[in-house]
């Protein structure tokens, strides 16, 4: 019998979630949901990695996240949303890994090299975020997921997963755990509105699928295009200009947009039209997600009820794959 695809992707519940998120895992996780058993997982304990110190926030915003994954479309009877931190089976198989990967590997691994940078690590390193790889091949094994949707930055990280689970099954000669593959998003990050290469909360570049109509219109107009084009009449560059990205990216009138970059590049077409017409793009991609958003929002209780739901049904999932591993690691001791 062919092996089942099981979908195993998540977010981080540091903040609600933005268009960024949408681009890069949430459209994917709308398609895949009518396709394939999948688990969406709302990473609190990693959260806690670079924000231990702030466990309120971590907290508040499981909530807002799971605001976010149904305001979308995310169908609870298609795809089970579950909070990690209640599924213990996760820390027991964290453990059991890290006996099969060495610190100087860990220390390799492109991506953790690359936040470790990004978050002023060098001098002092948490042990948790250093192992990071490794709690998230216990998260993606625990269901044993064979199919993860991720970036191009995170395919080291999917990579090490396989890793362990080679050796594990090489070790305790067994086939218990699947390895996984990684599903790569078309478009898997998307510029901030400042230009920068990756749209962050905490960069305030980022538009949040909450954002009202005001917030929506001040962040466009703010956006970076062309430091170059100063009249009208200039001729203008599309190749980072962020406005154009995102045209590309939400308007469906792809013709239309073809036009525009052409009568932009010859001269005769100002920033600040382009940008009322993004504007009004966004407006209409965000305004159902607002909607749908605030009508949840009246009942906290029904979401919560989504989420801890799902982390009942994962953690059945997660206690038979223990089972599984206990058994072949002769800990099965009942």
């Amino acid at each position: 019998m062919a092996q089942e695809t099981v979908v195993l992707t998540g977010d981080r519940p540091t903040g609600p979630l933005h268009i960024g998120h949408y681009v890069g895992s949430l459209a994917n996780r709308l398609a895949l949901q009518n396709k394939y058993k999948q688990y969406v997982m709302i990473a609190d304990v990693q959260a806690l990695t670079d924000n231990f110190e702030h466990p309120d926030k971590v907290r508040k915003n499981v909530l807002q996240v799971g605001l976010d994954y149904l305001a979308v479309g995310l169908d609870p009877e298609k795809t089970t949303i579950f909070i990690q931190s209640m599924i213990p089976q996760i820390a027991e198989l964290t453990m059991f890994y890290l006996n099969l990967v060495t610190v100087s590997r860990l220390e390799r691994n492109p991506t953790v090299k690359t936040e470790i940078k990004q978050r002023g690590f060098e001098k002092s390193l948490p042990a948790g975020f250093l192992m990071y790889p490794v709690s998230q091949a216990a998260d993606i094994t625990v269901v044993k997921g064979t199919l993860v949707p991720v970036g191009e930055d995170q395919l080291p990280m999917i990579e090490q997963t396989n890793e362990i689970v080679r050796s594990f099954n090489r070790i305790y000669k067994t086939n218990v755990l699947p390895e996984a593959k990684a599903l790569i998003a078309k478009t898997s990050r998307l510029p901030g509105t400042d230009g920068s290469a990756k749209m962050s909360k905490s960069e305030g570049n980022a538009i949040f699928l909450s954002d009202s109509p005001d917030e929506v219109k001040k962040k466009v107009m703010s956006m970076y295009t062309d430091p170059n084009h100063l009249r009208v009449e200039d001729p203008g560059c599309v190749e980072g200009n962020v406005v154009f990205t995102y045209l590309d990216l939400f308007d469906p009138d792809q013709k239309e947009v073809a036009a525009l970059k052409e009568q932009y590049q010859s001269g005769g077409l100002g920033d600040v039209l382009l940008k009322k017409r993004l504007i009004d793009v966004m407006e209409a991609f965000i305004s159902p997600i607002r909607t749908r958003r605030q009508e949840l929002e009246k009942d906290p209780n029904y979401v919560m009820n989504v989420l801890l739901d799902g982390t009942k049904k994962t953690l059945h999932v997660a206690e038979q794959t223990m089972y599984d591993v206990r058994r072949v690691m002769k800990l099965d001791y009942t």
